[in-house]
């Protein structure tokens, strides 16, 4: 592993940065797409912006504790900031681009946010009509030009040039003096359930898991890693997973153009690491399921051969006889390099997490010849608790606790979490705190159970548990599992709660919806097509299929087609594609309850 460091003897991210940055010099840290093309940051050139805006905050009067907001899509700026705002000695406050006015607003005021950094104009506006009841703040920094300052000139506006321009290299020797106990950051939960709290993680909670990550990857031969980064960076997973562990082995993270544009910059990027969310999975399962589908004939067959001989390798390892070998190395030529081809072609390991994969999903990518790890972690754990290994993938599971970590099943199921991963709290939320953190054990409000081995089994949420009308406990997660794998369901939610039988809400695929509108000689909009009968027994007909695997009590016995899909945009989805559940029930609560 070239150019690491040991993480576990850094005092503070600023520092690994810097360390890091040293020793890497003028070759590529961070990629973005300008003009059309791709083009790169050095180390050595990140390392001094991140150095002078350290020193431009120190100027503003940002001391130690000191918050600052973060608003930016994922750009090379980003860590810059970053680093920026830990080397001053603050505590960086990252913010989803997606946030409301409501939102900043929130995010400001509760954390006492001193500085902000927004990238563009558009970011801007709702970040500044924000600010206007947040006389905390008091200057907001814009990275590209064309920001205009607020009416009255409060809170002040600077340019990125002026920022960066504002310190004295005098001041160098008070950066980095953080150590690992003092918090890091403030990473605002994304509310799947309410109303978002600052969850504080310290320094050593983030070095932890960059230390916790290398012992998980390192079997791979960590080498010139390439990584391509597309979740949000204010989210916990992308912060820790995509960004700071990246730089503690010395990565070149690419990000991303958006979701428009993942599959293109798969292939431009050719990334070796890639850490995402479920639902990129499932994107990628549709779509190359649909294809297969569509050409049918030889290739549909060899596809489904390949398929099947890649499950029964995993099932029962040394299983195949020499001519089912043969064939499988002729299907790794014909089959599995073409979807390997589809994520760039060197991937080493494919990471799963921020919600729960799929197991069905995760076995036809391992049965496709990619390797898919899948871990387990919450914002308020670093995030990361737990991951499959290299060498062991249980694809059921969420593999054993990382190195350091302690894993504990309480008496209800509940896991239970200790280690130097575990946040100091929720911001300004003593009570908060203490309903989660308690004896030194942080109560996830997952429930779960280890095996012989101690690897890691999620079973559901805990607060998501419908307990229905006679007693019974049903897991709403695994039901919609097991709908949105069906070919015409997109995404589900299952109700139930204190109600003698379970309910749901679908929106049909896409595909599928295009397909049938096509049919039928109309457009494919969800609105107008909501209560078709011929769409309704489709869909019925798909559930009866899920209904079919499942036990009596799991059976959904009635659903309602959701007028439109559950997005980030109309809130029930947050940025990283988890369904907010209460959301849901707030569109569509009335209408499921005359479901009974």
């Amino acid at each position: 592993m070239p150019h690491a460091v040991d993480t576990a003897r850094q005092r503070n991210l600023a520092e690994m940065f810097f360390t890091v940055a040293g020793a890497m010099g003028e070759r590529p840290f961070a990629w973005a797409k300008k003009d059309g093309r791709w083009q790169a940051t050095s180390w050595a050139a990140a390392a001094a912006q991140a150095r002078a805006l350290a020193l431009g905050l120190r100027a503003l009067g940002v001391r130690e504790g000191a918050r600052v907001a973060l608003v930016a899509e994922n750009r090379p700026e980003w860590p810059v900031v970053d680093v920026a705002i830990m080397a001053a000695g603050a505590i960086s406050v990252p913010a989803y681009v997606t946030n409301t006015i409501s939102d900043h607003r929130h995010i400001l005021t509760d954390s006492g946010a001193r500085a902000a950094v927004v990238s563009t104009p558009r970011l801007a506006e709702p970040l500044l009509a924000a600010a206007a009841g947040c006389p905390a703040l008091e200057t907001v920094i814009a990275i590209e030009p064309g920001v205009k300052s607020p009416p009255g000139g409060k809170p002040r506006l600077l340019q990125w040039s002026e920022a960066l321009a504002l310190g004295s290299p005098g001041d160098a020797a008070a950066l980095n003096k953080r150590q690992r106990a003092d918090t890091a950051c403030l990473i605002y939960t994304s509310g799947t359930g309410g109303v978002p709290k600052g969850v504080m993680l310290s320094h050593g909670a983030i070095l932890h898991n960059c230390s916790g990550a290398w012992e998980v990857l390192e079997p791979l031969g960590l080498a010139d890693e390439v990584f391509l980064s597309f979740l949000p960076l204010s989210h916990s997973y992308e912060h820790t997973a995509g960004l700071h562990f990246p730089i503690s082995i010395g990565a070149q993270i690419y990000y991303a153009e958006g979701a428009d544009k993942l599959a293109a910059n798969l292939l431009e990027a050719r990334p070796t690491i890639m850490t995402a969310v479920p639902r990129l999975y499932e994107t990628m399962h549709q779509r190359i399921t649909a294809g297969v589908e569509r050409a049918g004939g030889l290739k549909a067959k060899l596809f489904h051969k390949a398929l099947a001989l890649g499950r029964k390798k995993y099932d029962a390892p040394g299983s195949l006889g020499l001519g089912e070998k043969l064939v499988d190395g002729l299907l790794d030529k014909l089959v599995r390099d073409k979807v390997r081809a589809r994520f760039g072609g060197r991937l080493k390991a494919l990471v799963s997490g921020g919600a729960p994969l799929n197991p069905e999903i995760g076995l036809f990518f391992t049965a496709l010849g990619m390797r898919i790890l899948q871990g387990y972690g919450l914002t308020e754990s670093g995030p990361v608790v737990s991951a499959n290994l290299p060498g062991g993938v249980r694809m059921h599971t969420v593999g054993p606790p990382l190195k350091d970590v302690k894993v504990k099943i309480a008496e209800d199921g509940e896991i239970l979490v200790a280690g130097e991963n575990v946040m100091q709290g929720y911001w300004n939320q003593p009570q908060s705190s203490a309903e989660v953190l308690r004896d030194g054990w942080l109560h996830t409000g997952d429930i779960g159970a280890l095996d012989q081995d101690n690897y890691l089994r999620i079973t559901d949420r805990k607060k998501d548990i419908i307990v229905l009308s006679g007693g019974d406990n049903v897991a709403p997660q695994r039901i919609e599992g097991f709908l949105t794998l069906r070919p015409e369901i997109g995404q589900a939610m299952v109700a139930g709660d204190k109600r003698p039988y379970l309910v749901a809400v679908l929106a049909p695929r896409q595909e599928f919806l295009e397909q049938f509108a096509a049919q039928r000689g109309r457009k494919p909009d969800l609105k107008s097509l909501a209560d078709d009968p011929e769409l309704l027994k489709a869909l019925s007909a798909a559930v009866q299929q899920v209904n079919a695997g499942l036990s009596v009590l799991e059976h959904v016995r009635r659903f309602i087609v959701a007028g439109e899909g559950f997005t980030i945009a109309n809130g029930m989805m947050t940025p990283t594609m988890k369904v907010r559940r209460h959301m849901v029930r707030q569109a569509y609560g009335k209408a499921l309850e005359r479901l009974y």
